[in-house]
């Protein structure tokens, strides 16, 4: 009925729903002897939502995560390990009008059909971005995993509302400033100019959409089990767990479609005694496995549909149509508190992969 897990050798289960008693994950296959602190989770759980009350929901929730299982005197013992994060500040009263009435653009109506009418519907449920809690406290765990390889996954906002990066950033600026502004852009002038679309979507009562861009360097070669666990493939499949992303994307992605060969092709040379390609419009990816450039992706995120603006609905037990404008607290644009969750996805998928393919051990060494 619900599939709830991801991974095959890190395996991750998420639990909970938006307005229940709390959500979390159950991480198994962590390699034992990984130092692991609940402050080490705590530290990536408090980067999901920006401060700035007028570019998010006001829904505030404390997010303070407990380990349950999987750890003893901060290392991990190879056990399953269960985070749980409570739900402290839902108000379910602001979902009464949405029991029989389906927000446009939500997924209320086909989980209404599919589970019967017994899938919970208060804040989109186990639907919910709320969700993403569970993923960032998981995705912690893997970028410890992958800091003991040397790998290193950075995400950033890439665009919003139309207002777009035009370059790359360079790793210093995606580390440094990423999260020094409410738009998690590492420009801080594109940062004001999105965070100015977000404001002025929030002010007639509509949502603004963006794309985030990840990036993961340092990763060996040969990453990917091709044909069909392959490193795009199984990424791509992680990311659209994702609520509201539309689209994934490596390197020049559809881009790649309008260039000649001569264009695309990613010219090999020797740089200080390694092989490296002139471009990485593969976005470090050929034939499912990683080529040894840095990984490059890019996920595209809707508008959220919770708008103040009215618009066509209908109430399903009376079988008439209506209008609908959604009242209570709503994110006008969710690109900023998705920047951690990609990379906590990218994280978690990219664990999984090197552990199948024997680059990360079962068990860590000191």
């Amino acid at each position: 009925m619900w599939s709830n897990s991801l991974g095959k050798a890190f395996t991750v289960t998420c639990f909970g729903e938006s307005h229940g008693p709390g959500v979390g994950a159950t991480v198994d296959g962590c390699p034992a002897g990984l130092s692991l602190t609940i402050e080490d989770l705590q530290q990536a759980l408090d980067l999901r939502i920006p401060q700035e009350k007028e570019v998010v929901s006001t829904r505030r929730e404390p997010d303070t995560v407990e380990i349950f299982s999987g750890v003893f005197q901060d290392y991990t013992t190879g056990a399953p390990i269960t985070l749980n994060i409570r739900n402290r500040d839902a108000k379910s009263s602001d979902y009464e009008q949405l029991k029989d009435v389906v927000r446009p653009g939500h997924a209320d109506y086909p989980a209404k059909v599919k589970y019967g009418g017994f899938s919970d519907y208060r804040g989109g449920g186990r639907l919910s971005g709320r969700m993403t809690a569970a993923f960032v406290v998981a995705g912690a765990i893997a970028r410890k995993v992958l800091s003991r390889s040397g790998v290193e996954v950075l995400a950033y906002t890439r665009e919003i509302g139309g207002v777009r990066l035009e370059t790359l950033p360079n790793p210093d600026d995606a580390r440094k400033v990423t999260y020094e502004n409410s738009m998690r852009c590492p420009d801080p002038v594109a940062a004001e100019e999105m965070r100015d679309a977000v404001l002025s979507a929030k002010a007639d009562g509509d949502s603004v959409g963006g794309v985030v861009e990840c990036t993961a360097l340092n990763l060996p070669v040969g990453v990917g089990e091709p044909l069909f666990d392959a490193l795009d493939s199984e990424l791509a499949k992680i990311l659209f767990g994702i609520p509201a992303v539309k689209g994934v994307e490596f390197g020049a992605g559809f881009q790649a479609s309008r260039l000649r060969g001569s264009e695309n092709n990613d010219q090999y040379e020797i740089k200080e005694g390694r092989i490296t390609t002139l471009t990485n419009n593969s976005g470090g990816v050929l034939g499912g496995m990683s080529s040894g450039m840095p990984l490059l992706l890019r996920v595209a995120f809707k508008p959220p549909s919770s708008i103040a603006k009215a618009q066509k609905s209908v109430d399903v037990s009376r079988m008439e149509e209506t209008s609908l404008s959604v009242q209570g607290r709503h994110d006008p644009c969710v690109v900023p508190k998705a920047v951690p969750v990609v990379q906590a996805m990218v994280a978690i998928g990219l664990v999984d992969l090197m552990i199948r393919g024997g680059i990360i051990p079962r068990v860590l060494k000191s």
